[in-house]
């Protein structure tokens, strides 16, 4: 499976984490992993476990969308725009091995398939102004 594939894979758990309470998570990554014919456990690993080191990190996400966002709070933000934004802001502040700029184009193309007609400036625009903001502080 290719990372293009795995991370649509870890972009639609964190969407169902929106409508599922946190205990619940477990057994629904289970119900979801039984729907991906074929899944190698490589790729099962690396999905479960980048999809639990972007929920543990939720809150400080959070906080730098809504500093990046003017005017969207995550709380406002829909949320197929707001599972994009946390996965590939994971991406750019904690993933050394995901290029920005890869990480950015992901998201745009998520958007393209799952968001809303202005989904890919929406986070074009936000993933831009966080990679200038990790660019000035490294």
């Amino acid at each position: 499976m290719k990372r293009r594939e795995q991370r649509e894979h870890i972009f639609k758990l964190l969407f169902r984490s929106e409508f599922n309470e946190p205990e619940q998570m477990d057994e629904q990554i289970e119900m979801y992993m039984e729907d991906i014919p074929m899944l190698e456990e490589k790729d099962r690993s690396y999905i479960v476990d980048k999809y639990k080191k972007v929920a543990g990190c939720l809150t400080v996400i959070d906080g730098k969308l809504d500093e990046l966002s003017q005017g969207w709070k995550v709380r406002r933000m829909g949320k197929v725009e707001l599972s994009i934004l946390r996965l590939a802001a994971y991406e750019i502040c904690y993933d050394a091995e995901v290029p920005v700029g890869v990480a950015i184009n992901e998201a745009v193309e998520l958007a393209k398939l799952y968001g809303g007609e202005d989904a890919p400036s929406f986070i074009n625009g936000i993933l831009g102004k966080l990679a200038r903001e990790q660019e000035k502080m490294a």
